[in-house]
């Protein structure tokens, strides 16, 4: 595969993933009533669409179709969509949870992106920013689960 070919895949890949991140925090924010998580949520898709238009701008250079779909069914980050059964209980800590384990799947799918040799030397910066604010938000996450388990 051309490395051009391939970069385009990788970056399509992460879009997806960002559709599926999308999806999740919009679903999120109906399931909670927390009005502070709601809006740190719509924080979160706001950034999703941010890394996306990025990643989007990137394949466009390589005059290739940008992916707008969400991941396959089959497929790890799909966990964004299939959230628990609507979120269990709709409790702030079991949207949490979900939240956590579709930002371990992200975290995932960067470091598995930035392991590919065939990534330009920009690209890979550009993944490595993003992935420093995803692994905030990610950390976030899980912070407020943990304290939401010690609350229960």
């Amino acid at each position: 595969m051309e490395h051009s070919e391939k970069a385009v895949e990788v970056l399509n890949d992460l879009i997806k993933i960002h559709n599926d991140r999308i999806a999740g925090y919009e679903r999120a924010t109906i399931e909670t009533e927390n009005t502070d998580l709601k809006s740190l949520f719509t924080n979160f898709i706001g950034n999703s669409h941010q890394f996306k238009l990025a990643l989007a701008t990137e394949v466009q250079t390589y005059a290739k179709d940008i992916e707008n779909t969400t991941s396959s069914s089959g497929d790890l980050h799909r966990a964004w969509i299939n959230v628990k059964a609507f979120f269990t209980g709709h409790s702030s800590k079991s949207v949490l949870e979900e939240c956590e384990f579709g930002e371990d799947a992200t975290q995932k799918a960067y470091k598995s992106a930035l392991e590919e040799e065939h990534l330009p030397a920009y690209i890979k910066e550009i993944l490595i920013e993003q992935q420093v604010t995803l692994k905030t938000v990610h950390d976030q996450v899980k912070a407020l689960r943990d304290a939401e388990r010690l609350e229960s």
